[in-house]
């Protein structure tokens, strides 16, 4: 099978193109606010319509400027410092996901501050509403052809054009379904009943990091750095594991303060 060579620019109007990745990261956001508002409307769910707009401001800063500054320290430190001005090129692709949840674990302490109420509330009525998203930019990844997988001789396998003449896992869509779908579909139905507080967020970070883990085991792991740990372990690896560890000990916690 080959790559359908998808443009990755949807629409060009003049000097101003607009990129599929950046159209996914909109719809994501957009996805966001529609569920929220549904979860707003549970009785259970103590939130009001206006702060869901509020939230989309905090979350949408911590993603862009967290998932980039952590591409840039995670993954490219060193051609980011030979090409700083390149830190701007968001349409490039680029954005690291725990750099962006390290951003927006930061801009929800400081909404939760804003709104009077604890950093765990906050954390349990967002993240239910996040793995549409992560989908959505994984198939964004995949329009732009990175992020691709391990070479395969399996039959669903594609050949990338920028990655050689190789079959590789399509593993942007594996993330996709993993990190997406099946995410989604757990904290979704976990959260349709009154949990105790800091349960939905424990459940988000041992979901997240658990799967994630796994997708990286079809992900071709970056040329310039390679595994980093014990001959086989990425660097996605390695920083899913404190979010499976602290995800446990936050669950744990909740469970128990509620027994």
């Amino acid at each position: 099978m080959t790559y359908p060579e998808i443009n990755p620019i949807a629409l060009s109007l003049g000097p101003v193109s607009i990129y599929w990745y950046g159209i996914m990261y909109l719809i994501g956001f957009g996805a966001g606010i529609f569920l929220g508002r549904i979860r707003a409307r549970k009785s259970h769910v103590n939130w009001e319509l206006q702060d869901i707009w509020d939230l989309l401001f905090f979350v949408v800063l911590g993603v862009v400027i967290g998932g980039r500054l952590g591409y840039v320290v995670f993954y490219n430190f060193t051609y980011y410092l030979d090409y700083p001005i390149e830190l701007l090129f968001l349409w490039s692709g680029g954005m690291s996901f725990h750099g962006g949840l390290i951003g927006v674990l930061f801009s929800l302490y400081l909404f939760a501050r804003r709104k009077n109420k604890t950093f765990f509330e906050v954390g349990d009525f967002v993240a239910p509403l996040c793995p549409i998203g992560f989908g959505l930019g994984r198939i964004g990844n995949f329009i732009n052809q990175e992020l691709w997988g391990r070479v395969t001789d399996m039959p669903w396998g594609l050949v990338f054009p920028l990655a050689g003449p190789e079959m590789r896992h399509p593993s942007q869509l594996y993330e996709a379904g993993l990190e997406g779908v099946v995410l989604f579909l757990i904290l979704w139905f976990y959260s349709r009943q009154r949990r105790p507080v800091g349960a939905i967020s424990g459940i988000f970070l041992v979901g997240y990091g658990s799967l994630r883990f796994l997708a990286e085991f079809f992900r071709e792991p970056d040329f310039h750095i390679g595994p980093i740990l014990l001959e086989w372990m990425t660097m996605g690896q390695l920083l899913c594991l404190p979010m499976v560890f602290f995800g446990l000990i936050f669950w744990i916690r909740a469970i128990r303060g509620a027994a």
